[in-house]
């Protein structure tokens, strides 16, 4: 007996901007290697380097009607795509709350049930308790917290931190992070650079 395996047809891969190339050829290099076609839909903030990347999947064999790119907004995605009957799954990276929109339209709609992959967001949490070594974990709870100016679903949210060492782990880490410059991240000297736009910085601020 032969076993014949078949991809399910029309898959939509939708990806943040925070990896924008990363998530993005990662989503589509999966969808085509299970025998899928791919519509391709970048963050609207980071459409030049996904153009790229599917020319060079152009350039690698995939035809053009089988690996496409579709810059548009996640509203036109929600009204069109999504409403389509040939399309057979979605890959999403990204907030939960678009990913709970993407889960109603599917679910709305006429035809078979198709499957949505989603990988959101969490609050991601460290443990520091006496056994720690404060100047290591200072650096751990810096990385994991401000690589990428904090723009990351694995990026730290919670500190939780034993009594006994509260004050010395807390003053550390002031210390720590005044040290840190932020700027321009093509400067060497930059530790933090900007987030991505203007409202991302306000819902910081």
């Amino acid at each position: 007996n032969r076993l014949l395996l078949e991809g399910k047809g029309i898959v939509l891969c939708i990806s943040p901007w925070n990896f924008p190339l990363a998530i993005f050829t990662g989503q589509v290099a999966a969808a085509l290697a299970a025998g899928n076609c791919v519509i391709a839909k970048p963050s609207t903030l980071t459409p030049l380097i996904a153009s790229r990347a599917i020319d060079l999947f152009h350039q690698a064999g995939f035809p053009d009607d089988v690996v496409q790119l579709l810059t548009a907004s996640g509203k036109t995605v929600e009204d069109s795509i999504l409403q389509e009957s040939a399309l057979r799954a979605v890959m999403f990276t990204g907030s939960s709350s678009a990913a709970a929109s993407i889960n109603r339209h599917i679910a709305n709609r006429n035809g078979p049930i198709i499957s949505l992959i989603a990988e959101t967001g969490g609050q991601n949490a460290m443990i520091v308790d006496s056994s720690a070594l404060v100047e290591q974990v200072t650096r751990d709870i810096a990385q994991s917290a401000f690589d990428s100016a904090g723009q990351r679903c694995s990026a730290l949210r919670i500190l939780f931190v034993q009594e006994d060492v509260k004050e010395r782990v807390l003053n550390t880490l002031a210390g720590y992070l005044d040290t840190f410059k932020i700027g321009d991240p093509l400067d060497w000297e930059t530790d933090i650079g900007p987030v991505i736009d203007a409202n991302a910085r306000a819902e910081l601020l």
